[in-house]
């Protein structure tokens, strides 16, 4: 299976592809698409939607794995951050790719074992897991290798069912229809 790992960013999104199974994976490539902060916000939206488009027709991915958003404590940039992976998740449906999305908690816990990790430690883990001489970077890029290897070990599990949920929110709902009397915080 090939994957595409995405780590969305306003200023910089990470991508990264590796190719595998839960058991054995190898690197294809990772790089970063990078939009200018001083453009308008959306001259940078089309810049990100363009490249992880020409991404994707290039490395052909059977899946793209996008990173959650995180919630932030200023709501501008969860906001802004909400528009890029609008148009990730664009850009990989008008190409047919199947979409996964991964919290990023469930990410740094995978790879790392721990799911409060630095970027370093999941940086120096993508180095090992990869077989590479020299850690993946820029953080962006080895945070998208990172989503990818996730998707990987979780593919096929139930909390990733055909419905493609996120697998945070599979296991929040789960719990909401085990104990009726709670709700979900709004």
């Amino acid at each position: 299976m090939r994957v595409l790992g995405i780590d969305p960013g306003s200023e910089t999104t990470g991508w990264g592809v590796v190719d595998g199974d839960a058991r054995r994976y190898r690197l294809v490539e990772f790089g970063t698409v990078r939009a200018n902060p001083r453009e308008r916000f959306a001259a940078r939206l089309l810049k990100i939607s363009d490249g992880v488009a020409a991404v994707i027709e290039k490395f052909r991915p059977d899946v793209c794995a996008v990173e959650e958003s995180f919630f932030a404590v200023n709501a501008q940039t969860a906001l802004k951050l909400g528009h890029v992976r609008g148009v990730v998740l664009l850009a990989a449906e008008r190409a047919g790719v199947e979409i996964a999305e991964y919290a990023p908690r469930l990410v740094k816990q995978t790879v790392v074992g721990y799911g409060a990790a630095e970027k370093q430690q999941v940086q120096e883990m993508m180095r090992v897991l990869l077989k590479l001489k020299e850690p993946p970077a820029p953080f962006d890029a080895s945070d998208a290798l990172a989503v990818a290897v996730t998707h990987l070990h979780h593919a096929g599990r139930p909390e990733v069912s055909k419905d493609k949920a996120a697998p945070a929110r599979a296991k929040l709902e789960a719990l909401l229809a085990a104990n009726p009397r709670r709700r979900a915080p709004r």
